[in-house]
């Protein structure tokens, strides 16, 4: 029997037969359609006749105006010409001049001429030129003020080469593809190459009056939009434009003779907003752990308001309303340099960021990639001269939103890059200056140095904005956190605890850290003229702005540290060489080529080598944050430093009127002091000594690190990994009480397994693993048993865990204090042979792991009665643990590795993910080692 839903489905389709029509349904169906024969005739045919008539006006009308075209691009009604207000529109089937529809309107006459329209809230462009190359570029007047989502203000977008093309009433702005092209002098040829590859129109515009070839164009859609893609930052929900709160900023919008400047007021509401402003909210004791799969499974504690709270890290956590983010984002619209700069070939050893493109006209056999410096343009006045001024200084302005002090402290770190023109060749060839009143930041004619504000610190940052056709920059942006220098006056004052009666200022500190902000200064300016970072350890000692430096403290014989020659105040001999390379302009006649190998030559017989952000994992001699040339060393006289600095920590270390539960903040960096140098040393074990070889200059490319090294390397790593070095100090302890209310915890503290109280076992448990996490990547693992293989005298893998499993389970301890950080360490040890033994991926490394870990279970259980119950007990579940996992049974083995430690260097950046362990994730059957 078919239900009723069946019936009515089966009469929508027409497929009821009659053996099954209901009772009366024919005689239904003849009053039902005689009904409505009834109401067609009589209502529905009027109408019909009606909206026939209606169409047929409609469409009389379209043809009188069929040169009408539609808007392109989603443009508003009425914009091409249709008299929006202001000025006099043309006479149906003419488009009107500019002067007539220009007419009453703000001029702001320049490079591209802009037209206001006040009634409207409309922006005219007139483009006096077509198919010829400009500059594009977009950047944030005003920004979010957050370092996780990033959009500071002064954020440089980058610029692209762009043209505009007329094709009938459109006008198409169309980027040209720059990454593969024909230095042939042959016309035919370089269109070959253009044309075999796709270019990008960007936006469409409708001609709303022209004059003379010119026309002009309602730039409202193309403005009122998001060009500088600040919406897909913008987390958590999706964030879109409102183009009804949004509008022109017509204040900070300018035209200059060869530079037109738009601002642009745009709020994003979001569809979905990650919560009110203020923060997100979140659990009081931090958010719940990731299990296996990616569900949220039970918090392992303590990260009390991680969740959400001020510094949560979201939109809503910097808004005054979490679903509106109102931003001002910036447009150039540039001429292009002239043809009469000459690109610099690049060269891997000479630490220049270059600009690189296929070249589809060398002969066969040669390269096609062409690299070439990226660099500002600078000119000797007298090109004989050795030393000459130069026709047009490059020049660089300090924001002057700064406080005085930091201010000058700029302007002079900034003008140490003058040494290096100086050596150069160009006398007074680099200039800084504050920025000049009424002078706009955002003007692609000033290189700026931006002094930015962030709700938690972050990374400082140098972009510019370069000619895409040949590396020449064009406009620098620096970017300073204002964070930074109050990161380092309390990590100064952990280092002294200089408050005697907590109420002095001691000068050393702000002085320090005035000295840091001139360093960094010079080091983000170094990026804005070309330079990467170099952080290799030369024998000649501190040789570069672009390295990362950890200030250079001395421990005093009274266990005092001295922190006066912190850092250096000047430019590096290699940053000399780097300008020479990059800026040198050589007198005619002279073999360029060859003038440019002998300064790299010259470099290197001074052991002044270009080494970078990919070398630190493996190369002994380049590291971040350290000090030094043998970092084994280095280690050793760091951790004697740190615990110089915790015996002092306590009151001492915070002012009058501080809550005693803040010693915690100065005492996170103390007790990670030795992180940088841990990471450092660890780069022996397993590394290799090489450099950027050239065939034909003779040198050898690469030899690992002897085995002696390496041996020392690993015994100063486990010296860190000794219980007493684990534990905080009693006096600290007692010291800090629970976070008082407004003063609750935030991820630069330790996680704590305690709730309120301060955890005394977990900050140890966080050290071991960075040392252990360190020393065990799966990269440097690999390498182990390579090396090994090659030369038994190096250190295989199997020789560095022993050393390990005795630095961890056979290390001598003083209290029971040291014995619970020392089952913690086990457990960290334990975890990280686990994830080597299940995700390494070398199989050997899996194999060599996977057999230390059955050796750890077997280990003997001592005599009942000599030891502790908590030993046994830690004993045993870590014996369990193990064999659950080397069987692999299909219930889950979840691991509980150790907290992440709190940030150490400048948050935020991905890019520098390398500076922490590598994390531990669970495993199961179901779900192995989800990331």
């Amino acid at each position: 029997m078919m239900s009723m839903y069946g019936a009515r489905a089966a009469a929508s389709s027409g497929a009821l037969s009659r053996s099954i029509r209901p009772t009366g349904y024919r005689s239904v169906s003849r009053s039902f359609i005689a009904f409505f024969s009834y109401r067609i005739r009589t209502e529905v045919l009027p109408m019909l006749r009606t909206f026939i008539a209606f169409v047929t006006v409609l469409a009389l009308a379209g043809i009188a105006s069929s040169r009408e075209t539609p808007a392109l691009h989603a443009q508003t009604p009425g914009a091409a010409g249709q008299g929006r207000g202001g000025g006099q529109g043309a006479p149906a089937g003419r488009t009107p001049s500019i002067e007539d529809r220009t007419a009453g309107l703000q001029k702001l006459d320049g490079y591209f001429p802009l037209y206001w329209e006040e009634r409207t809230g409309t922006l005219f462009v007139e483009i006096p030129r077509f198919d010829a190359d400009f500059l594009y570029a977009t950047g944030l007047s005003a920004g979010l003020g957050s370092n996780d989502i990033g959009l500071d203000r002064g954020q440089e977008g980058g610029g692209r080469v762009v043209r505009f093309q007329r094709i009938g009433p459109k006008v198409l702005m169309i980027q040209p593809n720059m990454s593969f092209r024909s230095t042939s002098r042959n016309p035919a040829e370089r269109k070959s190459v253009e044309d075999s590859f796709a270019k990008s129109v960007l936006f469409g515009f409708t001609v709303a009056a022209e004059s003379n070839g010119h026309v002009l164009v309602d730039a409202s859609d193309f403005l009122l939009r998001d060009f500088h893609g600040a919406g897909g930052a913008l987390r958590p929900g999706t964030f879109r434009v409102d183009r009804t709160r949004s509008a022109i900023d017509m204040p900070n919008t300018k035209a200059f003779p060869k530079n037109t400047e738009i601002d642009v007021m745009l709020t994003f509401a979001a569809d979905a907003a990650g919560g009110r402003g203020g923060g997100g909210g979140g659990p009081a004791q931090g958010p719940p752990a990731i299990s296996p799969g990616g569900a949220a499974g039970p918090g392992r504690g303590g990260r009390g308001g991680f969740g959400g709270g001020l510094f949560s890290g979201t939109v809503a956590s910097v808004t005054p309303t979490g679903d509106a983010v109102t931003l001002l984002e910036h447009m150039s619209l540039v001429e292009l340099p002239d043809g009469n700069y000459k690109p610099r070939v690049d060269d891997p050893r000479a630490g220049y960021g270059g600009l690189s493109f296929v070249d589809y006209s060398v002969p066969i056999g040669e390269p096609m990639v062409q690299r070439w410096v990226r660099r500002h343009r600078i000119e000797k006045r007298d090109p004989k001269a050795a030393v000459s001024e130069p026709v047009k200084p490059i020049v660089y302005y300090v924001d002057s939103g700064g406080p005085d002090d930091v201010k000058k402290a700029l302007v002079e770190g900034a003008g140490w890059w003058n040494q290096a023109f100086e050596a150069a060749g160009f006398r007074n060839g680099f200039k800084v200056d504050v920025l000049p009143e009424g002078a706009d930041p955002m003007d692609i004619r000033y290189n700026m140095i931006n002094w930015v504000h962030r709700s938690t610190r972050g990374w400082s940052s140098g972009a510019t904005v370069a000619d895409p056709r040949t590396g020449e920059i064009i406009k620098a942006t620096v970017t300073l956190g204002s964070l930074r220098d109050r990161q380092d006056y309390m990590i100064f004052e952990g280092l002294l605890s200089p408050y005697t009666t907590g109420s002095e200022r001691p000068p050393v500190l702000y002085e320090t850290a005035l000295k840091r902000i001139r360093q960094l200064a010079a080091h983000e300016v170094g990026h804005t003229l070309g330079l990467g970072h170099n952080y290799y350890d030369s024998t000649k000692g501190w040789i570069s702005v672009m390295d990362y430096p950890h200030p250079l403290e001395k421990l005093k014989d009274d266990g005092t540290i001295d922190l006066s020659e912190a850092y250096q105040a000047r430019i590096g001999d290699w940053d000399k060489i780097a300008i020479k390379y990059g800026y040198s302009q050589f007198s005619e006649g002279t073999n360029e080529p060859a003038a440019l190998t002998k300064i790299l030559d010259e470099a290197w017989a001074q052991d002044l080598r270009y080494m970078t952000n990919q070398d630190t994992d493996s190369h002994p001699r380049v590291d971040q944050w350290s000090n030094g040339v043998n970092q084994a060393e280095e280690l050793t006289r760091l951790m004697k430093v740190r615990r110089a600095a915790l015996t002092r920590i306590g009151e001492h270390t915070i002012r009058t009127g501080a809550p005693m539960a803040t010693i915690e903040e100065p005492l996170v960096p103390i007790f990670m002091y030795h992180r940088y140098a841990v990471e450092a040393a660890a780069s022996m074990v397993a590394g290799q000594d090489y450099i950027y070889s050239m065939r034909g200059d003779g040198r050898v490319p690469t030899k690992w690190v002897s085995g002696a090294e390496q041996r020392a390397a690993l015994e100063a790593l486990a010296s860190t990994l000794r219980p007493s070095e684990l534990t905080m100090p009693k006096s600290v302890l007692d010291a800090i009480p629970p976070r008082p209310p407004g003063f609750g915890m935030h991820r630069e503290l330790f996680a704590r397994a305690t709730g309120d109280t301060f955890d005394p076992i977990t900050p140890g448990a966080i050290a071991a693993d960075v040392t252990i996490g360190f020393v065990l990547q799966f990269d440097r693992a690999a390498r182990m048993v390579a090396q090994h293989a090659v030369d038994p005298s190096l250190p295989g893998l199997d020789e560095v865990i022993d050393r390990l499993v005795q630095a961890t389970f056979d290390a001598p301890i003083a209290s029971e204090y040291e014995a619970e950080v020392r089952r913690a360490e086990e457990q960290v040890l334990v975890d990280r042979l686990t994830w080597l033994a299940e995700a390494a991926s070398l199989p050997q490394a899996r194999a060599i792991a996977s057999l230390k870990l059955a050796t750890l279970a077997q280990r003997g259980m001592p005599v009942t009665g000599t030891i502790t119950f908590a030993d046994r007990a830690h004993k045993e579940v870590l014996a369990a643990g193990i064999k659950r996992f080397l069987e692999r049974p299909a219930d889950v083995a979840r691991l509980m590795p150790a907290p992440d430690a709190p940030p150490g260097a400048p948050i935020g950046d991905p890019g520098m993910d390398w500076l922490s362990p590598p994390p531990i994730c669970g495993w199961s059957a179901a779900h192995p080692w989800v990331w």
